[in-house]
């Protein structure tokens, strides 16, 4: 290659025109998902104080959310259920009656055409907040499965377009795969949260969906963030158990695992842009020390560069407004 003063890149970075037609790496509204907050009661929409323009919404107001999504042409919403009540078993988790159940029909019946998927995990239904069945301090494995296998069948009766498995115990793809299958939802996908870290990130979700453990921590169970190695292994495993699409979260702090992903295996990979992230980024353009969108822009588009193909981010919504102005 020649070296200046013959070759000089600055050439095409003259103007926003220019910048534009060489850009290599261009963030849609194709890419996105947004996460909702689902709870009971009627016309509830319960601003979260740590997530600023993210809510809990009751299922007639998250109708009315979906809406808003569809003609904003984001392809799909990610669930998260509050409960009525919790037990020891997260009973409600795999009620036909659930909130998530009601939610899925309710937004399927009024928007057909967005995609839902359903968070399958038991940390929101549970009085222990643990993501499991719990016998003397710690989270079974494969007890917890079949409550796994319970609420991923519901979901999908209620209509649910994806299943999405975030509670990282060993096995849960394959089984929840297999009930899948044996029950005539051999075509619904699985969204597994393949490498879910112990993360810090996750504090401001944990005051939305109420599900902070009520003693200990998930490092037990989720993955250990000095660790890359293993989250290959990990992605590994769900794909042969029968993952159709690939999750690393948090997103920000783990663009190289997410790179690593992409590379090694060539499959859809997802990667959420976490409450912890969104809410630094809030709280920082509110005191001006920073500009919001340039920032959120940026943050999505390294994680789009990476090797996302879907991002998950409560963004979302103000990604396509930013977009289009």
């Amino acid at each position: 290659m020649s070296h200046f003063p013959i070759y000089r890149p600055r050439r095409l970075r003259a103007n926003e025109n220019l910048r534009r037609l060489v850009r290599e790496t261009q963030l849609s509204v194709d890419d996105l998902i947004y996460p909702m907050f689902v709870v009971h009661g009627v016309d509830v929409a319960s601003e979260i104080p740590s997530m600023p323009g993210c809510y809990q919404y009751s299922v007639d107001r998250l109708v009315r959310a979906a809406k808003e999504l569809a003609a904003l042409r984001i392809p799909g919403a990610l669930l998260f259920g509050i409960p009525e009540s919790k037990d020891s078993i997260g009973s409600e988790a795999y009620a036909d009656d659930g909130i998530i159940q009601r939610a899925v029909r309710a937004i399927k019946d009024a928007v057909p055409e967005l995609l839902v998927i359903t968070d399958v995990c038991l940390c929101e239904y549970t009085d222990h907040g643990h993501c499991g069945v719990i016998h003397e301090g710690e989270v079974l494995n494969d007890p917890t499965l079949e409550l796994l296998i319970k609420e991923s069948l519901s979901h999908a009766h209620a209509g649910a377009d994806v299943i999405a498995p975030s509670d990282m115990m060993d096995g849960r793809v394959g089984a929840i795969r297999k009930a899948l299958d044996e029950n005539g939802y051999d075509q619904t996908p699985i969204m597994a949260y393949s490498a879910k870290y112990a993360s810090a990130f996750y504090g401001p979700f944990r005051e939305a969906a109420e599900s902070a453990p009520q003693f200990g921590d998930r490092r037990a169970y989720q993955m250990d963030p000095p660790n890359v190695e293993e989250a290959l292994r990990e992605v590994a495993l769900d794909i042969e158990e029968g993952a159709d699409i690939l999750m690393v979260k948090p997103a920000l702090s783990y663009l190289d695992v997410l790179s690593q992903v992409k590379a090694r295996f060539q499959v859809p990979v997802a990667a959420y842009n976490v409450s912890g992230e969104y809410a630094m980024i809030k709280a920082a353009g509110q005191n001006g020390w920073i500009d919001e969108k340039r920032v959120a822009l940026e943050v999505l588009t390294s994680i789009k560069r990476a090797g996302a193909d879907i991002i998950l981010t409560y963004f979302a919504k103000s990604v396509v407004e930013w977009l289009t102005e």
